[in-house]
């Protein structure tokens, strides 16, 4: 299933995003042999702080095996800043309907062969028709897509030809590199869909969605801290040393990522009215 991920939920996704920067740098840094920056075992570039929508696909088990990048082409992206070798001396297309689709790959060690839900030609079809969806509903006509002569023949294969090319074709690190252009139409989506025997919505409900996305620490209970501040006396060293050690003791029995926050959040509200000296250390359970 596929999920969109931009500026708006980003901060909610940070595993699946994390997953999709670790995928690119396997396959752009180590299988492809383009110059990228990786570090940390993810590659992430310049373009990723601009806010660019991610169309990703993950499996069953909700594991990122699919990815690709939309940038706006009105400002900095990819063909006209870094690839611009391949426009050949021409200028870069610029338009509010003209998105540029970069950073495409899958997972090929994850995924099987043939024709499955799991193998590798239904994910890049998947993608590709969830992409060009995406788009088409945020109002785009045209997509530029930089890719090597591999995925050239995929497109190809997947009835999914580029109906044009932009510039050259140019030599990017072990593969050469080409600028190809895509129509966000109906036509072309069919003929994805019925190339992988895609049926149905791609995009998955909201449910799904809430289920992949970073566990949310609970908000601190304001009323307790009020409660304490008001109960009168500070206590004595011997009661610190109690409350310090009972806040260390229901951390360290969480069962659940829910009872460590609890835990947590007791020892600060306890921290700040001044009941113990010091926060007990966070503990990690499975």
């Amino acid at each position: 299933m596929i999920i969109v991920v931009d500026g708006l939920n980003r901060d909610r996704y940070g595993r699946l995003l994390d997953e999709m920067f670790a995928l690119r740098a396997r396959v752009f840094g180590k299988r492809l042999g383009w110059e990228v920056d990786i570090k940390d075992g993810k590659e992430i570039d310049q373009f990723d702080a601009l806010d660019p929508a991610y169309v990703i696909g993950v499996n069953d088990n909700g594991k990122v095996v699919s990815c690709v990048r939309a940038l706006q082409t009105t400002g900095p992206h990819m063909l006209s800043d870094v690839f611009s070798a391949i426009l050949d001396g021409d200028q870069p297309l610029r338009s509010p309907t003209i998105w540029e689709s970069t950073r495409f790959c899958v997972d090929t060690e994850a995924l099987d062969r043939g024709k499955t839900r799991n193998s590798v030609s239904y994910a890049t079809c998947e993608l590709m028709a969830a992409s060009l969806e995406y788009a088409q509903e945020s109002g785009i006509s045209d997509i530029v897509t930089v890719i090597d002569p591999i995925m050239d023949r995929v497109l190809k294969r997947s009835d999914c030809a580029p109906y044009g090319y932009v510039g050259k074709t140019t030599p990017m690190g072990k593969v050469p590199a080409m600028a190809a252009l895509l129509d966000c139409s109906d036509e072309r989506i069919e003929k994805i869909r019925n190339f992988a025997g895609i049926e149905g919505n791609v995009f998955m409900d909201e449910d799904a969605a809430a289920a992949l996305a970073d566990p949310v620490a609970p908000e601190i209970d304001h009323s307790l801290f009020d409660a304490i501040m008001s109960a009168g006396p500070q206590p004595d060293a011997e009661t610190r040393n109690m409350l310090e050690q009972y806040c260390h003791d229901q951390a360290s029995a969480a069962q659940s990522r829910d009872e460590l926050h609890a835990a947590n959040r007791l020892a600060g509200v306890l921290f700040e009215a001044g009941m113990i000296n010091r926060r007990k250390p966070k503990f990690f359970v499975c």
